[in-house]
């Protein structure tokens, strides 16, 4: 009976928070902010030095999910925004990985590229030279557009529902940080490393607002030219104050591995790059986010409009110097005065009341070994790169008559991707092949789990937890042959030559542990310890706008959020 109870109470406060007749008033503005990289606990060890405006406020004034993981088991940029922008899981969404191999094409694709769709600033692409996030050079153009995303997104049904008069409105650094959340019928805006400014593609204007030349024209990514990221606070405050300088940090040309790191000249090779690689690269997003707030006038009448604004910075600092270094700690602390200073601003513009605010995450992150190894901790790096000489492996090529240089045709993780080609050349079954693979790398150091696609597809593994992760980041026509998973705290610490502290892209909960957080819009405080997950974020955002749940959405209104706006 109490299961029943609570049941239908569900249904009830999906029923009020759905139906126009029934509902309060609409937020005027859904303020969607991702923070890259922002594992769950990371706020909370910095919360001591933070000020009332930006984490403290929606802890204290929201609805706090304590225990909220992404489900899927490839926990990387693209598959965990484009999860939360579609409430789906990638095996719906299709964004599997950051890129995937392209049997038609023949060759590695990365998630947003489209050629159909150019960049509109000449020269403005992606500068291959300096550019440190290797999936976006393997894209073979600098055209974008969302239309590899195979569902419709939570802003795509506000565009459907409320018509033209709905303003959809997108901003990252990463380009596939905004496109995702922009959805098909929204405007995205990245930032151009290549030419220190943010820009867009054809697929959503024939030329730039003027506001954006005016934005881009101020040069503002310039002023930090000659100068340096400086602590915040004073060194002997902080927890890491003793961990600066470590040997598994990544010393970037200039920027070094301590305090304080120079930006360097404004025409310096790696400038705009290291403006990312610190709170900089928070701070330009959230500059550009409010011209647009005000430019476009969200807000400001009776239609609904949204604004996702994607924060990398944390990623890439996550990346080179580890979620638990002085750098990544000062960049929590700055990163909160950024949304701070976002949600000031919205407040005064639009009002908070009015305001609908979610916060989250596209993935945790795993720390460095060398930090782990400091508590006892096993960890290690894994390199793939000598697995088509494993023994194991040899006696497959042998067995089945393949070239042994030609049976795994390429790893991009978690993907093993095979020879197709020469597999059916030797008239060999691809389920077989896959299933030996599969085998034999499991006997490989590091690795915890190799599954067969062919086999998933089939329902041949067990219904487990990590089973069903692995499971519904699977789609049929982009995964690869063998998903790999590697044992907890060991991951691949190469980053197409660059090498890199930390690194994320697992099933364990270091990787799918994020903050999940809904404030504003008169909702109560109130903090929730049960597990959610965060397929849940889109169909409660669309309980409290009326719409209809994205076309692949497979979570649940979350009913502490639609509950409380009616009490």
């Amino acid at each position: 009976m109490k299961i029943a109870a609570n049941l239908m109470a569900c249904a009830v406060a999906y029923l009020l928070a759905a139906s126009p007749s029934l509902a309060l008033e609409r937020p005027k503005l859904v303020l969607q902010i991702t923070v890259d990289q922002l594992r769950g606990d990371l706020v909370g060890r910095e919360l001591d030095r933070m000020g009332k405006g930006g984490f403290r406020y929606l802890l204290d004034k929201g609805v706090v999910y304590l225990d909220a993981h992404h489900a899927h088991a490839n926990t990387e940029t693209i598959v965990g925004h484009a999860t939360l922008a579609t409430g789906a899981y990638p095996s719906a969404h299709g964004m599997v990985g950051n890129v995937w191999y392209d049997r038609k094409l023949g060759r590695l694709v990365y998630n947003i590229e489209d050629p159909d769709y150019p960049i509109l600033s000449k020269d403005a692409g992606v500068d291959k030279s300096g550019e440190i996030d290797p999936t976006q050079r393997m894209a073979k153009t600098d055209g974008r557009s969302p239309r590899a995303i195979l569902t419709s997104t939570f802003s795509d049904e506000m565009a459907i529902h409320y018509g033209p008069k709905s303003k959809i409105f997108a901003v990252s650094i990463k380009d596939r940080g905004a496109v995702s959340m922009g959805g098909h019928a929204g405007k995205a805006f990245w930032f151009s490393k290549k030419a220190g400014e943010f820009i867009t593609s054809s697929f959503y204007y024939d030329q730039y607002p003027e506001w954006v030349v005016q934005w881009n024209a101020k040069g503002l990514p310039k002023k930090y030219a000659n100068t340096n990221w400086e602590l915040l606070l004073d060194k002997d405050s902080y927890r890491n104050a003793d961990l600066d300088d470590q040997p598994y940090e990544t010393n970037l040309p200039g920027f070094g591995r301590i305090f304080p790191h120079p930006y360097g000249p404004a025409d310096g090779k790696l400038f705009t790059t290291l403006l990312t690689t610190s709170p900089a690269g928070d701070e330009l997003p959230g500059s550009f986010a409010k011209t647009l707030l005000e430019a476009e006038k969200l807000g400001q009448d009776e239609v609904p409009d949204y604004l996702s604004v994607s924060l990398s910075s944390t990623d890439y600092v996550g990346h080179l110097f580890g979620p638990s270094s002085l750098e990544s700690e000062d960049q929590i602390l700055r990163l909160d005065r950024a949304i701070a200073d976002l949600i000031g601003f919205v407040d005064e513009r639009v009002g908070l009341d009015k305001t609908l605010i979610v916060l989250s995450a596209d993935h945790g992150a795993a720390d460095p070994p060398g930090y782990l190894e400091m508590y006892g901790i096993p960890a290690t790096y894994i390199n793939p790169d000598d697995w088509n000489t494993a023994p194991g492996l040899l006696r497959i090529t042998k067995r089945f008559g393949l070239d042994a240089k030609k049976l795994i045709s390429s790893y991009f993780h978690p993907y093993i991707y095979l020879d197709r080609d020469a597999i059916e050349a030797a008239g060999v079954s691809q389920a077989e092949i896959e299933a030996a693979v599969a085998e034999e790398v499991m006997k490989l150091s590091g690795v915890a789990l190799a599954v067969s696609s062919k086999a998933l597809a089939t329902g041949a593994y067990p219904d487990l937890p990590l089973i069903r992760s692995v499971l519904r980041n699977h789609n049929p026509v982009r995964s690869g042959d063998v998903f790999v998973v590697f044992e907890p705290h060991s991951f691949i610490n190469d980053f197409d030559g660059l090498t890199v502290a930390a690194h994320h892209g697992s099933p364990w909960s270091y990787d799918t542990f994020v903050p999940l957080i809904f404030a504003g819009y008169n909702l109560g405080s109130k903090t929730v310890g049960r597990r959610v997950d965060t397929v849940d974020l889109v169909p409660t955002l669309s309980a409290l706008l009326g719409t209809k749940p994205p076309s692949g959405s497979a979570g649940k209104p979350l009913v502490e959020v639609i509950g409380d706006v009616r009490d």
